[in-house]
Order: C-alpha cells, then sequence, then structure tokens
C-alpha cells in the first residue's frame, strides 16, 4: 500500500487536495515574506525616531534573520521527528506574537529581540512549508511546485511593501509590525483545516494515531483506507543514527557541503539586495517613498523569477537553469551600481534583480528536498536554509558597517555580483549528478 500511495503521488496527475496543499504553503510564504521583510520596509522610519546609524540599522535587519536561522537549524529538524504540521502550527503562533509585541517595543534592543523572536518561528515554517510542497507535488512538477511556493515569499514582501508605504503614510511604523502580526496569527485556522500531513513522514515515523491520517489521504487519492501502516521492514543502520550525522555521512557529505556553501552565497546576496535597497536607494538620492517603491519591484520580479525558473526546470536540469539565474543575478547587480542614481533605470532595474535573485533561492528550494530521503529531509533542507541564514545574517551587517566606513552605497551591489559568480561556479564545478544522489531521494524529474 505504501509504494501504491507513494506512486499514486509521484506519477499521476495532481488531485485537488494536491493543490490545495501546495496553495497552503504559497500563503504561508507570503506570510513569511511579509514577516521577514517588514524591517527593511520600516527602517527609514524606525532609523529617524530612534536616531540609529548604519551598524545599528544592519543589526536590526540582522536580528530577524538569526532567529530565522536558529528555527531552521533546531526547530525545522523536529518536523522529521513530530510532523510537519505541528511544526508549522506551532512557528505560526510564535511569529505573530513576536510582531505584535514588536509593535509595542520602546527600544532597539526590544525590537531586536522580538525581530529574532520572530524570526525563530518563520525559520521553521520556511523549511517544512518547503518541504511538504515538494512532498505533495507529483514528480514532474515537484520542482515547478516547489517554485511556486516560493513565489508566496514575494507576494507577501510586495503586498506588504504596498501595504507599508499606505500604513507609514497614515499611521507610522508600528502600525505595520500590528498588521503583519494579526495576519500571521489568521493563518493557523487555515493550516489546521487545509494542510495535510505529509505521507513521506507518515510512513517513515509511523506516529501514534498516524494511521487514521494515512486513511483520509489514501481516500483522497483515490485508494481504499489500509487501515494499518504497511509491514514493517528492518530499517538500516544509518537510520537509527541521528539525522544530521546522515547529512553528514560519507555518501551524503559532499552534497550537503555545497548545499550549505550555495545557501551561504545566495542568502547573503539576496538578503543584502532585499534589505538594503530601500534604504540605499534613499541615500543615492531618491525619496524614501522612491526606495520602498523599488524594494516592492524587487519582490514583484521575484514572483515572475521563481515561477519561472520552476518551469524552466521542468525542461531542463534545474541546476544548469539555477546557475544561469546566478549569472544574471551578477550581471544585473553591477548595471544597477552604475545606473540607479536615475530613478527610472533603478525602478526597472529593481524588477529584473528581484526575478533573477528570487529565482536564485526558489532554485535552492526547489533543489534541496530532491537530494534526501523522507526520513531527513525537513532536518536537510532546514539545515540548508539555517546555513544560508548565516550569510544572511551577515551581509546587512557587513553593508552597514561598509557604509559608516564612508564606501559608497551603490558600490556594495559590485561586490555582491561577485558572490553570485562564485556560487554559480561551484554549483556548475562541484554538485553531484542526478544518478549519484543519495537512494531514496527525490529525482528531479
Amino acid at each position: 500500500m505504501s509504494q501504491c500511495l507513494k506512486e499514486m503521488i509521484n506519477e499521476h496527475p495532481m488531485r485537488p487536495f494536491q493543490y490545495l496543499a501546495i496553495g497552503v504553503c504559497i500563503v504561508l510564504n507570503m506570510i513569511d515574506g511579509f514577516d521577514v521583510l517588514v524591517m527593511a520596509f520600516t527602517a527609514s522610519s524606525v532609523a529617524s525616531e530612534w536616531n540609529l546609524n548604519g551598524a545599528q540599522i544592519g543589526l536590526l535587519l540582522s536580528a530577524g534573520l538569526f532567529g530565522m536561522a536558529a528555527g531552521s537549524l533546531f526547530i525545522a529538524p523536529w518536523a522529521d521527528r513530530y510532523g510537519r504540521r505541528p511544526v508549522i502550527l506551532c512557528c505560526l503562533a510564535l511569529s505573530g506574537v513576536g510582531m505584535l509585541l514588536s509593535a509595542h517595543t520602546q527600544t532597539p534592543l526590544q525590537l531586536a529581540l522580538l525581530r529574532g523572536l520572530t524570526g525563530l518561528g518563520i525559520g521553521g515554517i520556511l523549511a517544512s512549508s518547503n518541504v511538504i510542497a515538494g512532498e505533495y507535488a507529483n514528480k514532474r512538477w515537484r520542482g515547478l511546485a516547489v517554485s511556486l511556493q516560493s513565489t508566496g515569499y514575494a507576494l507577501g514582501a510586495t503586498f506588504g511593501g504596498l501595504l507599508s508605504v499606505w500604513l507609514l503614510t497614515h499611521y507610522g511604523w508600528r502600525s505595520v509590525f500590528t498588521a503583519g502580526g494579526w495576519a500571521t496569527l489568521a493563518t493557523l485556522p487555515v493550516v489546521m483545516l487545509c494542510l495535510p500531513e505529509s505521507l513521506d513522514f507518515l510512513l517513515a515515523r509511523r506516529p501514534a494515531k498516524g494511521v487514521a491520517k494515512l486513511d483520509r489521504l489514501a481516500i483522497q487519492l483515490g485508494q481504499p483506507a489500509p487501515g494499518a501502516f504497511p509491514a514493517a521492514t528492518a530499517a538500516p543502520q544509518a537510520a537509527q543514527r541521528s539525522a544530521l550525522l546522515q547529512l553528514l555521512s560519507a555518501q551524503t557529505r559532499r552534497t550537503t557541503l555545497l548545499l550549505w556553501g550555495l545557501f551561504f552565497l545566495v542568502m547573503a546576496g539576496f538578503y543584502f539586495v532585499m534589505s538594503w535597497t530601500p534604504k540605499l536607494l534613499a541615500s543615492a538620492g531618491l525619496s524614501a517613498q522612491q526606495g520602498i517603491s523599488g524594494g516592492v519591484l524587487l519582490s514583484v520580479g521575484g514572483i515572475v523569477g521563481a515561477a519561472l525558473i520552476g518551469l524552466l526546470a521542468s525542461r531542463w536540469r534545474l541546476e544548469t537553469v539555477l546557475s544561469l539565474f546566478m549569472l544574471v543575478t551578477a550581471g544585473l547587480l553591477v548595471l544597477f551600481a552604475c545606473t540607479a542614481s536615475s530613478v527610472t533605470f533603478a525602478l526597472a532595474l529593481g524588477l529584473l534583480i528581484g526575478l533573477a535573485a528570487n529565482g536564485c533561492v526558489a532554485g535552492l528550494y526547489a533543489l534541496s528536498p530532491m537530494l534526501y530521503g523522507a526520513s531527513v529531509r525537513a532536518t536537510g533542507v532546514g539545515w540548508g536554509i539555517g546555513i544560508g541564514r548565516i550569510g544572511a545574517i551577515l551581509s546587512p551587517s557587513v553593508a552597514g558597517l561598509l557604509l559608516d566606513d564612508g564606501w559608497q552605497p551603490l558600490h556594495l551591489y559590485g561586490v555582491f555580483a561577485v558572490v553570485f559568480v562564485i556560487a554559480a561556479a561551484a554549483l556548475l564545478l562541484f554538485l553531484p549528478r542526478p544518478e549519484v544522489r543519495q537512494p531514496g531521494a527525490l529525482s528531479n524529474a
């Protein structure tokens, strides 16, 4: 029965409940996109109220990313032990409370701590929703499904940016955090009603009361309810080790370390662009609202980019498409550094950079679940995202320090263009071919 159900998901056309599960994951990423970038949207207003310098702004931008790193590293692996769905529910509650409390902070330290708390929940949500979107897509469209799930981040950032402009004008920066907090908590009933538990998790972990969930999934797949888990087979010795040790075993160490390096580089470049662009455009002579508009256009382009890389990956190798997106991003960043003093060019290039940079992140999100088996998939994805968050933490802070040291704002884009070039070279040169990946991992269709 287990092979029958998994084959139904992998080989047969998508069913409505599979689309619904992926749709819920898109909504989760929309919430995350707004929650993550709320600090970028409000940075200028917060800095003005508290008279903050560049390094202090950078630390506030990094605080949420630090929490996201911790959530991806230490909370996301719980999804391999307790289930994807309960982890997502707990993390949603944590993020919503963190956002609401952030609206009432009185000092930069309080805001930084609460941004860390919010990020902790976001880190758990991102890894778990990314995994479950891939697990409910069929083999042919798995890369596209995870990429479309990533468009939720850009959608949330786009709508969040537009809402932020209006809220900042009428009610101040605290209202932006309040709106984000209530939107996050409102997602809880949607997840409870519409997001099923992962079939891969149920078959791998056989949790208590999991048979009823397995029966419901079987019926939704057009199969008779099995009424019990399939007969257990002897687990290989590797399965008895911790998930992290399995990721670093001789069989998967090279792939895991490369994935960590790619996430580190791409996230460093991506979060520099997304976090600092509104502020740097204002520093380059544009108005604060034009700066925010540039940040919004980055996200608008990201909606197209995340979907585009998924469509291309359904026809060509995802690794090749992803490396091309990295090189295009690098070229656009160099061009942006040369022309961003013009409002028209800055906004147009912001749209294209958002397309390419978000495509890079979506491509990594689509690639990472394909490299690991079900028993360690959330851990593998979580640790990849967590290591990436370290790069995301460092890049805004380093940018703030360089600005305080006298660097011209737009010159920083050239520095991070080099980061994307290094990532593309590493991906092309060192990623193992699909046929030598871990047995049981998802194949790239």
